[in-house]
């Protein structure tokens, strides 16, 4: 139960050749304590309950809990969550030997598009696409938690 993963910002709209699906994501937050979050997740017509941990130092790891809840269920917990619900669409990309995970913003983040690609191991190697740009991980204003607080469009 533990997410090893490395974010960046996204340099082109090139990944969208590759990807092998296409996804939209409504998302809250029911807590929003840097030692815990608990996420209130939509994709397409799946519902998703997620407890996050507080991120390792370099920000690559962390503890993740996740269950599938029903959309009756997802739509009443959207409706508790704190202010500023986020919206996206995910495009998945296999490079290498991993999946991409590209997601265009929406909403108040618009604009914002960042990739992620979860690994085994933090010191794992991965081939790097050419439209992946600058490493964020471990920045928080670019957790999901904090754009929902502090979005993109107002820094």
């Amino acid at each position: 139960m533990i997410e090893i993963e490395r974010k960046f910002l996204v340099l082109s709209e090139a990944y969208k050749n590759d990807a092998t699906s296409k996804g939209y994501i409504v998302q809250g937050f029911l807590n929003l304590d840097p030692e815990r979050t608990v996420r209130v997740r939509i994709k397409d017509n799946q519902g998703m309950l997620t407890v996050k941990g507080k991120s390792s130092e370099d920000g690559t790891t962390r503890f993740e809990w996740e269950t599938a809840i029903s959309m009756d269920e997802a739509k009443q917990l959207l409706q508790l969550c704190e202010e500023g619900i986020i919206e996206k669409q995910r495009y998945e990309i296999p490079f290498g030997n991993h999946i991409f995970e590209v997601d265009e913003f929406l909403g108040a983040n618009e604009g914002l598009v960042l990739a992620e690609v979860e690994l085994k191991d933090v010191t794992q190697k991965f081939d790097t696409p050419d439209w992946l740009g600058e490493e964020v991980t471990g920045q928080n204003k670019y957790y999901n938690s904090q754009l929902s607080k502090n979005p993109f469009n107002i820094w």
